[in-house]
């Protein structure tokens, strides 16, 4: 029978239920704490409306309780991207999800600033017809509204949401609709703030490339100049000159003994042709040519 069925299974899960329990408060063994967890969510089954065999009061307790140990758990272990579909696998939708299972998650995909993982989650689970019979939905209805709504900008959602709800009364639903118009207004001005920051910043990125461009054009304007008026000034040299005087700097220096009275004639033509370029380039433009 149910009895004889149910109970031995149910107290298997409580007690590995205090196992889980005592290792992520007092031993801080949080994967050890999850596997216990895991083990006693299997030996109790699947979710209710899953099952040919309804779960008994105490065996849903037991797992609703396991999953928020495992779910403290895996955020200990900075784990909170698998909350969600850790608790999915024994509930398999999120209709199904204990009310403090949903507000553990909405609570935790809020604190680390995730909040669109529970939109969908939270809405399929507001609008179950069995849902809204359970004493937790007001409560619910405003922390999802509060943590997950407000904090994406999804004001016509929540407005919507809070009208269509008949749980609520009219003194509950102004209160709320308030608190959507005053979330609306600190959007409003926040997006305003950031549009004038990045405004700021793109005047001040313009004035510091428009500072760089005229600086970059001054050097070029600058190194155009040089470069011509270097190519006016080498234009005039005596290249084969020049060219003659260092081919016999090489052979005076590297091929010839200076110091050799054969070498005389080589160092006294070289000084001459020296004395002739240096002439010519020091010399105006319209100075005849030195002879040689």
């Amino acid at each position: 029978s149910e009895p004889v069925t149910w109970v031995p299974v149910a107290a298997q899960a409580a007690s590995l239920l205090e196992e889980a329990a005592d290792l992520l408060v007092l031993h801080r063994d949080f994967a050890a704490a999850v596997e216990r967890c895991e083990a006693g969510c299997d030996s109790l089954g699947p979710a209710s409306g899953t099952s040919p065999v309804p779960e008994r009061c105490d065996s849903a307790e037991v797992k609703c309780s396991l999953c928020v140990v495992g779910i403290q758990a895996l955020a200990e272990m900075n784990r909170w991207r698998e909350v969600l579909s850790w608790v999915l696998q024994y509930y398999h939708v999120p209709e199904h999800l204990p009310p403090k299972v949903l507000e553990l998650c909405i609570l935790l995909y809020s604190k680390v600033k995730e909040p669109q993982v529970m939109l969908e989650v939270g809405g399929s689970w507001l609008r179950d017809q069995s849902n809204k019979r359970l004493s937790e939905y007001g409560s619910l209805l405003e922390l999802y509204l509060l943590h997950t709504l407000l904090p994406l900008g999804r004001f016509e959602a929540a407005e919507e949401l809070v009208r269509s709800c008949e749980v609520l009364d009219s003194e509950q639903q102004q209160a709320l609709l308030g608190t959507i118009c005053e979330s609306r207004c600190q959007w409003a001005q926040r997006k305003e703030m950031c549009a004038a920051a990045e405004e700021q910043e793109d005047t001040a990125t313009e004035t510091l490339l428009g500072a760089v461009s005229q600086k970059l054009l001054t050097m070029l304007t600058f190194l155009r100049r040089t470069l011509r008026s270097m190519s006016s000034h080498f234009y005039l040299l005596p290249y084969k000159k020049m060219l003659l005087a260092t081919f016999l700097l090489y052979l005076v220096v590297v091929r010839l003994d200076p110091a050799s009275p054969t070498s005389l004639p080589f160092i006294y033509k070289l000084v001459q042709l020296f004395r002739q370029a240096w002439a010519a380039v020091s010399s105006p433009v319209h100075r005849s040519p030195v002879q040689d």
